[in-house]
C-alpha cells in the first residue's frame, strides 16, 4: 500500500488530492507531525511526502532537509503552482524528488504511483544484493532440507481439507485473491514473498471510509482495553492540538501518553492490533484465532524460502535495522515458520523486549542443530494443542 503524507494547510487542495492518490492519504499541518506519521509506518519505500510550498523559500528549503535526512528512503514530491528557475536548484538540494502542480489530474498520480511501486521494488533488490555480499552465504544443511520437504510435504497431505476449505470460504465471502502475500528478509537477506491466507477485504482501507461517522479529515474514537484508548484512522487532518499529542501507525492512531505507557511494555514494539478491526472479514478472524493464515507458508518451506524452524522472516523496515555486525548473524539461520524466542517466550507470558528476541535468533543462527529443532517443534506443537499464542 501507498502512503501519501501530506504536509499543509490548504483545504481545496487537501481534498482533492486526497481523492485521487489512492491509498492512504493523510494531512498534517508541519514537519514534525510529518515525523509522527511516519515513525509508525513500516515499509518506508511506500511513502510519499506531498509538501505543499509557501511563500517562504528558507522555511520550506529547512523543512525539507530535515525530512530528507531523517527518512532517506522516502519520496518527496513539493505541490507547487509553478517552480521558479531561481528556486529550483535549493529545493533539489533540499531533498526534493519530484514537483506536482495541486490540482493535478488522476493520471498524473496513477504514473507516479508505477513509479513509486517500480522504485519500490528496485531499492528491494538493491538492498538484497548489496547485504548479501557482506555475508559468507548461509547454505541450508541437507539434513534440514531433508526434513523441511517431508515435513511440510505431510502437513499439506494431512491439512489439504482445511486448506481447501479456507480457500472456498475467503473466496465465498469476498472477491479478491485468497492468498496475501507480503515481502519478507529471510536468510542472507534474501527477500521473497511471504504467503498468508487472507484475512482482510480487498478494500480494506475504503471500509475504513464507510464506517466512519466523521468526515475524512476527522478521526474516530473506538473502545479498546482498559489501558487507553485507540483510534482507528483512515485521513487525518485535525486542529494543531489535536494532532500535537498523536501518534500513528498502519492501524490506528494513539495519544502520546498511552503510547508511552504501552511502549513500557513492549519496548520496541510499536503496532498494536486492532480488535474488531472492520477491515478483517468473518472468515479471516476464525483463522487468525487459530493461526490458520500462516499454514501457506507451508508452501514458502517446499519453495526453500524457509524453513520449519528458524529465525521469523522479517518486514524490510525492520531487517534494514539489523544491518550492523551485532545483528548480522541472525541472518546467517533459515527463515523459519517457529523458532526459539517463540518457544522461550512461554514462560514469562509473553513479556520479552525485542533485543532479548534478537539475541534469541543469534543465538539460534549459531547454534541451531536437529535436537534443537526438535525441541523447539515439539514445544510449540505443545503450545498449539494448548491453545496457547506461539
Amino acid at each position: 500500500m501507498l502512503y501519501y503524507i501530506y504536509i499543509g494547510n490548504n483545504r481545496i487542495i487537501i481534498d482533492h488530492l486526497s481523492k485521487v492518490t489512492g491509498g492512504m492519504f493523510v494531512a498534517v499541518s508541519s514537519s514534525q507531525k510529518a515525523a509522527k506519521v511516519i515513525d509508525g509506518i513500516r515499509e518506508r519505500y511506500n511513502i510519499s511526502i506531498l509538501y505543499e510550498q509557501t511563500d517562504v523559500r528558507e522555511a520550506d528549503c529547512i523543512e525539507i532537509t530535515y525530512l530528507r535526512k531523517r527518512y532517506p528512503r522516502v519520496y518527496i514530491t513539493l505541490i507547487t503552482e509553478a517552480l521558479k528557475s531561481e528556486n529550483r536548484k535549493a529545493y533539489l538540494q533540499a531533498g526534493v524528488n519530484n514537483t506536482l502542480p495541486p490540482h493535478a489530474e488522476e493520471d498524473s498520480i496513477q504514473r507516479m504511483n508505477a513509479y513509486l511501486k517500480a522504485r519500490k521494488d528496485s531499492k528491494l533488490k538493491e538492498f538484497s544484493e548489496t547485504h548479501r555480499k557482506i555475508l559468507n552465504t548461509y547454505h541450508l544443511p541437507m539434513w534440514k532440507r531433508t526434513f523441511d520437504v517431508l515435513f511440510a510435504g505431510t502437513a499439506v497431505i494431512i491439512l489439504s481439507p482445511i486448506l481447501i476449505g479456507t480457500a472456498i470460504a475467503i473466496r465465498l465471502e469476498s472477491k479478491g485473491k485468497i492468498i496475501y502475500k507480503s515481502q519478507r528478509v529471510g536468510s542472507n537477506y534474501q527477500i521473497f514473498d511471504f504467503l498468508k491466507f487472507r484475512s482482510m477485504y480487498t478494500n480494506a482501507d475504503k471500509r475504513l471510509k464507510e464506517l466512519n461517522a466523521l468526515n475524512q479529515y476527522q478521526i474516530e474514537e473506538v473502545e479498546s482495553s482498559d489501558e487507553g484508548p485507540e483510534i482507528r484512522f483512515d485521513d487525518l487532518s485535525g486542529t494543531p492540538d489535536e494532532e500535537e499529542s498523536l501518534l500513528i501507525s498502519d492501524d490506528f492512531v494513539i495519544s502520546e501518553e498511552d503510547f508511552i505507557k504501552k511502549k513500557e511494555k513492549t519496548k520496541e514494539n510499536t503496532f498494536i492490533k486492532l480488535e474488531n478491526d472492520p477491515r478483517v472479514t468473518r472468515v479471516g478472524r476464525i483463522i487468525r484465532k487459530y493461526s490458520i493464515d500462516e499454514l501457506p507458508q507451508l508452501f514458502n518451506i517446499l519453495k526453500g524460502d524457509m524453513s520449519i524452524v528458524g529465525n521469523r522472516p522479517l518486514p524490510l523496515y525492520e531487517a534494514e535495522l539489523l544491518t550492523s555486525d551485532a545483528y548480522i548473524d541472525r541472518f546467517m539461520a533459515p527463515a523459519g515458520l517457529t523458532g526459539l524466542w517463540q518457544v522461550e517466550k512461554r514462560g514469562g507470558a509473553g513479556k520479552m523486549s525485542a533485543e532479548e528476541r534478537k539475541q534469541l535468533d543469534i543465538k539460534y543462527a549459531r547454534d541451531f542443530s536437529f535436537w534443537l529443532d526438535m525441541k523447539i517443534l515439539f514445544r510449540t506443537l505443545t503450545a498449539f494443542v494448548q491453545k496457547e499464542n506461539v
